[in-house]
C-alpha cells in the first residue's frame, strides 16, 4: 500500500511510524495523513511480545505519540 501511495503523492512527504509500512491502509487527503490499521499493528507487535503487551506497548508509545500535523491517523479497526 505504501508503495501505491508514494506514486499517487509523488510531491507529498508522508510521516511514517517505524515499523509499521503493512498496517498502512490508506491516506486522508485534506492533511496528507497516512491511516494506519490498529489491529494490523497489534499483529506486527505481537510477532515479538504477547497480544496485551502488545496493545498496551501500542497504546502508550505509539498511538500516544503526537508529532505535529503529520501524525499519522490510527484507524481503530476490529482485531
Amino acid at each position: 500500500m505504501l508503495e501505491k501511495i508514494k506514486e499517487e503523492y509523488q510531491d507529498e512527504d508522508f510521516l511514517k511510524a517505524e515499523g509499521f509500512d503493512e498496517a498502512i491502509i490508506g491516506v486522508e487527503e485534506n492533511t496528507m495523513r497516512l491511516i494506519y490499521s490498529v489491529s494490523k499493528c497489534i499483529k506486527i507487535l505481537c510477532r515479538d511480545m504477547n497480544e496485551d503487551e502488545a496493545i498496551q506497548h501500542f497504546n502508550f508509545n505509539v498511538s500516544g505519540n503526537h508529532v505535529g500535523e503529520k501524525t499519522p491517523i490510527w484507524c481503530f479497526d476490529k482485531f
